[in-house]
C-alpha cells in the first residue's frame, strides 16, 4: 500500500502524472493556516521543518560545489555592506526604495564592483518602475503617493530594466548558470499597495503555476507561509500559503531564496529545500543582517 501525506492539502495528481496545486481554504488567512497545519499536521516544527545556522564565510567550499551569496532588500544602502568570498550572487528584490532610475543606476554600479562570476537579480515591490502595470495606474491617479515616481514620464522608466547591465534580471523567468536551473519571481501577497502586489489566492497561484517542476533555485521576493515570514509587531504570518504548496507539493527546489520581511532574516529547512530569507535591512531599514552563503553540489555531481 501506498501512505498519502497528510500534507497533501491542496495538491491533486493530474490524469497526466502531475501535481496540481489548488488554492487553499485558508489562503486569505496566513496565521490562521499557520495555526490549523500546525495543530493538525505539525507541519511547522521539528521533525519536518528545522532552523539552521548560517555558514561562517570562512567555511571552506566543498569540491564540487558552488557557493550562492543570498541578499536581498539592501534598499539603495549598499555602501560599506561587506560582502563574503562567492561564485553566485542571488539578490532577490527591493534593490531600491521606489525604483528611481538614480537608484537602479546606483544599484547596477554597486553589482559591477562585486567579483562574482554570475549575478541574479529580481525586483521586489519596491520596483515601481518594473511594475509598468503599476506605473500605468499611477500616472493615471490624482493623488500622488509616490510624488518622485509620478513625475517621471514614460520614457524615464520605459526601459529601465536595461539599466541592469551588470547582472542576469529576472521577472517570471529562468536562466541555467553553472548547470543550475534558476527560476526568478517578484509577485508577493497585496500589502498597502505597492509594485508586484496581487490578491491572496488564484491571482497568484497564476504567477506560482509558472515556475517550472525542475527548478534547483527558486527566487521570490516574498516568503513562503511558516518559513521566516513572522511580523512580531503585527503578531502575524504574512507569507504565501499557495507558495508553500507550490514549492513542498510540486517544484521542490533544493534551494527557495527570498526576502521583503525583514524581521524575517534567517534560514529554515523541510528536510529537502533550505528556505533563506536574506533580507540585509532590518525592519528599521538599517542594513546590518550579513549577506547568506550556501554551498549547493554541482548538477552532475551530486
Amino acid at each position: 500500500t501506498v501512505s498519502v501525506p497528510s500534507r497533501a492539502m491542496a495538491r491533486r495528481i493530474s490524469s497526466q502524472g502531475k501535481v496540481t496545486i489548488s488554492v487553499d481554504e485558508y489562503s486569505s488567512n496566513p496565521t490562521q493556516a499557520f495555526t490549523h497545519y500546525n495543530i493538525n499536521q505539525s507541519r511547522f516544527q521539528p521533525p519536518h521543518v528545522h532552523m539552521v545556522e548560517p555558514l561562517p564565510y570562512d567555511a571552506p567550499k566543498p569540491v564540487g560545489h558552488t557557493r550562492f551569496v543570498c541578499v536581498s532588500d539592501t534598499h539603495s544602502r549598499t555602501d560599506g555592506i561587506q560582502m563574503p568570498f562567492g561564485d553566485v550572487l542571488l539578490h532577490t528584490g527591493d534593490f531600491t526604495e521606489l525604483g528611481l532610475p538614480s537608484e537602479v543606476k546606483k544599484f547596477n554600479d554597486w553589482l559591477g564592483s562585486l567579483p562574482y562570476e554570475f549575478k541574479v537579480v529580481i525586483a521586489g515591490n519596491h520596483e515601481l518602475t518594473f511594475d509598468k502595470d503599476f506605473m500605468a495606474e499611477l500616472i493615471k491617479q490624482d493623488y500622488y503617493r509616490f510624488p518622485s515616481v509620478s513625475k517621471l514620464k514614460t520614457e524615464d522608466f520605459d526601459d529601465v530594466q536595461s539599466v541592469l547591465t551588470n547582472c542576469v534580471y529576472l521577472q517570471d523567468s529562468e536562466i541555467t548558470i553553472k548547470g543550475f536551473r534558476i527560476y526568478g519571481t517578484p509577485w508577493t501577497p497585496r500589502f498597502n499597495g505597492w509594485g508586484f502586489n496581487l490578491p491572496r489566492g488564484q491571482s497568484l497561484l497564476d504567477k506560482w503555476n509558472q515556475i517550472p517542476e525542475d527548478v534547483d533555485i527558486l527566487m521570490t521576493h516574498g516568503p513562503p507561509l511558516g518559513f521566516r515570514d513572522w511580523v512580531p509587531k503585527e503578531l502575524q504570518r504574512v507569507g504565501c500559503v499557495e507558495l508553500l504548496n507550490t514549492v513542498q507539493k510540486r517544484v521542490r527546489p533544493k534551494l527557495h531564496a527570498y526576502g521583503g520581511i525583514h524581521e524575517g532574516y534567517g534560514i529554515m529547512t523541510d528536510g529537502y529545500t533550505t528556505f533563506i530569507n536574506s533580507s540585509t535591512c532590518t525592519v528599521s531599514f538599517q542594513p546590518t543582517n550579513p549577506a547568506i552563503i550556501f554551498d549547493l553540489p554541482n548538477p552532475g555531481n551530486s
